[in-house]
């Protein structure tokens, strides 16, 4: 059965105690407004730094880095999508699942959570 993916978030990884800092340094470097996400005090996002994409200041307990997500409309397929591609599982958060891609780098795979119409036009359909 097909399903949908998109990259859809830049995430910049910072450890908690640097996020304020973080968050004011890439909100006036950008010059964009910063905005904590509700209910997810951890990710503040950069509010229109990035045409039809998320960017967000994540705070982390763990060192600084940049990981992408990959939002779709089947979080499973898609897991195994990008397994068969090299990726390896790492762990799982509520309903997202994280994945290390060839070359070390972070990428989480999420539940469509933007905008239906923005999914729709942007995303690749797979098989």
């Amino acid at each position: 059965m097909a399903h949908r993916s998109r990259l859809s978030t830049i995430l910049i990884d910072v450890p908690s105690g640097a996020a304020p800092a973080s968050i004011a340094f890439w909100s006036k470097a950008l010059g964009v407004p910063a905005r904590t996400v509700p209910d997810e005090p951890q990710f503040t996002a950069l509010h229109r730094a990035l045409p039809e994409m998320i960017l967000a200041v994540q705070a982390v307990d763990g060192p600084a880095r940049y990981h992408v997500d990959i939002e779709t409309d089947d979080v499973e397929a898609e897991t195994r999508r990008l397994i068969a591609l090299g990726a390896v599982e790492v762990g799982r958060w509520l309903e997202c699942v994280t994945l290390r891609a060839p070359g070390g780098h972070l990428v989480c795979v999420i539940p469509c959570h933007g905008d239906p119409d923005t999914f729709a036009s942007l995303s690749q359909t797979w098989e």
